[in-house]
């Protein structure tokens, strides 16, 4: 279903979209690149809501609603710290868009936009990461229709060309191996 999935260079707090999901840490409550751009575009009240959540585990997700933004929901993800590889970080990551997915099933959510997940601070490998994110996606969106468009929302061309370069080997293959 790579038809269904777009990839573009931009702010996710600017989208016209049902839903974005937010690179959250586990606390919830804020931090820095996408995770305070989403808080501060939001406003006051994504705090407030997000306080009374608890938190959410690595590779886990929850929701609340966007408030200032143009979406109407955030769904907040907590991506895992690459640590090499050997501590499940791939699997981590791809329950971050597994579980942000099942949300937007829940929440009968039509159109919806990821960041990178895991590759600022946390220092997951972006080539890597652009293949579990397409991998996961776009195996997602073949068994599932009610979701009608995914948005990869990129910062910088780096992140951008590498995800054209990851969804176009899923469309050639059907899967993209991952970098070693």
């Amino acid at each position: 279903m790579p038809e269904r999935i777009s990839i573009v260079e931009g702010d996710i707090t600017k989208l016209d979209i049902d839903a974005i999901v937010n690179a959250a840490n586990n606390s919830l409550l804020g931090g820095g690149g996408v995770d305070g751009a989403i808080h501060r575009a939001a406003g006051k009240e994504l705090l407030a809501e997000c306080r009374s959540l608890g938190g959410c585990p690595t590779g886990k997700a929850k929701i609340t609603k966007g408030y200032n933004l143009t979406a109407k929901w955030i769904i907040h993800t907590v991506g895992p710290v690459w640590r090499g590889g050997a501590y499940d970080e791939d699997a981590l990551l791809a329950s971050c868009y597994r579980n942000s997915l099942y949300i937007a099933l829940a929440y009968d959510i039509k159109t919806i936009a990821f960041p990178a997940i895991s590759t600022g601070v946390y220092g997951f490998p972006l080539a890597r990461a652009a293949a579990i994110a397409t991998n996961e996606v776009a195996n997602f969106l073949a068994r599932e229709s009610a979701i009608k468009r995914v948005t990869f929302v990129c910062f910088g061309k780096q992140a951008y060309l590498t995800y054209l370069e990851a969804l176009e080997a899923y469309r050639a293959t059907g899967a993209k191996p991952l970098p070693s």
